[in-house]
């Protein structure tokens, strides 16, 4: 199944959807359009029972994505007390969408980028792959980004990235030394190494214990733990019942997986 977007490139096959920041010419830069087409992607795939995992990546091999395209007016309130920002509805959980998603970076992944990979529950780059906040170079403050990122890094990281703008870039692995990225492969290789992922995902028995344990990992990660433990027997109870766990326990006891060593 194909979806027809202006800026988005969308291909779905064997339950793994991949979405494609299609601005190759732009460093993939975010333009309204591209803001209102990712929404539009995370809603659908909530509604799509064949897709159980998703990539996103960006296309050509410059950029996952540059941020935000300046050379678009996005207009303001008059007052200071309210802001529009389109950006910070472009990830998947901000529309409450809990099938996995895997970033494959490849370029530089800057700015704006950090509302996608802040909602990501892995990434993968690129050995040319960096990252950085152009912000303050800018003249402008990093809010909202770094925000969004301190659930992926560390304080100190994340405080490094937004200080030093445009003048420091993080390496693919650096970014894997602290945890940001999770695998560093060749350019040729990244798509594969994705697709790998996704797919392992997509087979999974059950894509509500998949969903449930995605929820249940991010809810833990923006609370307490106390208060995540607080509602983590409904999602077990929402996931699956005992007879369940057991018809499925036998099934996997008869399956033979050779595991990949990473």
């Amino acid at each position: 199944m194909t979806e027809l977007y202006e800026a988005l490139l969308y291909e779905e096959s064997d339950g793994v959807a991949t979405i494609t920041l299609n601005r190759p010419d732009k460093l993939n830069a975010f333009s309204p359009t591209m803001n209102r087409e990712l929404v539009a992607a995370w809603q659908a795939l909530r509604m799509n029972d064949d897709v159980r995992a998703i990539i996103i990546t960006g296309a050509g091999d410059r950029a996952f994505t540059s941020g935000i395209d300046l050379t678009f007016d996005y207009p303001q309130p008059t007052s200071k007390l309210m802001i529009n920002d389109e950006l910070r509805y472009v990830g998947p959980k901000t529309n409450d969408l809990w099938k996995p998603v895997i970033a494959a970076v490849n370029g530089l992944a800057c700015g704006a980028a950090f509302f996608l990979l802040g909602e990501v529950e892995m990434i993968i780059a690129t050995e040319e792959a960096t990252f950085f906040d152009p912000h303050l170079t800018h003249g402008m403050p990093a809010v909202a980004e770094p925000m969004f990122m301190l659930q992926r890094m560390p304080l100190g990281e994340i405080m490094r990235i937004s200080l030093l703008g445009r003048h420091e870039r993080m390496s693919a692995e650096r970014a894997r030394e602290i945890g940001l990225v999770q695998e560093v492969v060749p350019a040729d290789q990244l798509l594969d190494s994705a697709r790998w992922a996704a797919q392992v995902i997509a087979d999974m028995p059950d894509p509500t214990a998949v969903e449930a344990t995605v929820k249940a990992i991010w809810t833990a990660q923006y609370m307490s733990i106390h208060q995540a433990l607080q509602a983590a027997p409904s999602l077990i109870k929402l996931a699956q019942g005992e007879h369940v766990m057991a018809e499925r326990a036998d099934k996997l006891r008869q399956q033979k997986i050779e595991p990949r060593l990473r």
